[in-house]
């Protein structure tokens, strides 16, 4: 299977989305020339606000691998992935995301991530969502505990 080949089936996915009423959109995950993850979005059917296509692919292709670094695989999307997603695909270490349907596509339909992408551009206390650093004297003792263990899978 090509590019478009594995397009086709994260459209598929997205079409197939729709019919259920869960949204419009869908991915697929490929390695080695074959698809090791599918996705759709699953937000309302779970009630998880995480559950877009692009991480319920990514998920299913790091189960189906046995494996949370995707080094090597790359992402088909019908969409432009909005913030979450991309930074899922990097902690995934995918080689690549190739989208179908951009930006502006998924606003014209509703899904309009531009206020998330101005948001974060924002300095931290000009966002509308309050992030506050509050400390803790044993905070850090997480952090210090993981920098000596010798036992430790890197991610």
């Amino acid at each position: 299977m090509k590019h478009d080949g594995f397009m086709a089936e994260a459209v598929r996915l997205s079409l197939e989305s729709v019919r259920k009423g869960t949204g419009p959109f869908g991915a697929v995950v490929v390695k080695d020339g074959r698809i090791v993850g599918r996705g759709h979005n699953r937000v309302t059917s779970t009630l998880d606000p995480t559950a877009h296509a692009e991480i319920t692919a990514i998920r299913d292709a790091a189960s189906n691998l046995g494996a949370f670094d995707l080094s090597g695989a790359v992402l088909y999307t019908s969409s432009y992935p909005c913030p979450m997603c991309l930074g899922a695909a990097y902690w995934a270490r995918l080689d690549r995301v190739y989208y179908a349907n951009s930006i502006q596509d998924a606003a014209r339909a509703g899904f309009d991530d531009q206020f998330f992408y101005d948001e974060l551009a924002r300095p931290e206390d000009q966002r509308s969502l309050p992030m506050i650093h509050l400390e803790h004297p044993e905070a850090s003792i997480a952090f210090d505990t993981w920098i000596k263990l010798e036992n430790k899978t890197v991610y």
